[in-house]
């Protein structure tokens, strides 16, 4: 399964901020925009994972 998800990114000052709109609390700052994409990109698969498991206990056995 292929999923897509927006980043929202904008320079500030000497930094780059960016969050992914669809995923609450994956945000990140870096000194450049390519490393920004970079961070998020592996902020988001940590989030998606930390989800799916957090998911299967609360599922519990035999689900």
């Amino acid at each position: 399964m292929h999923s897509e998800y927006t980043a929202v990114i904008k320079q500030e000052n000497d930094f780059w901020v960016g969050w992914i709109e669809e995923v609450p609390g994956v945000n990140c700052q870096e000194e450049t925009r390519e490393k920004l994409l970079e961070s998020l990109r592996i902020t988001l698969r940590e989030a998606i994972e930390f989800n799916r498991e957090d998911a299967l206990l609360a599922a519990g056995q035999g689900y």
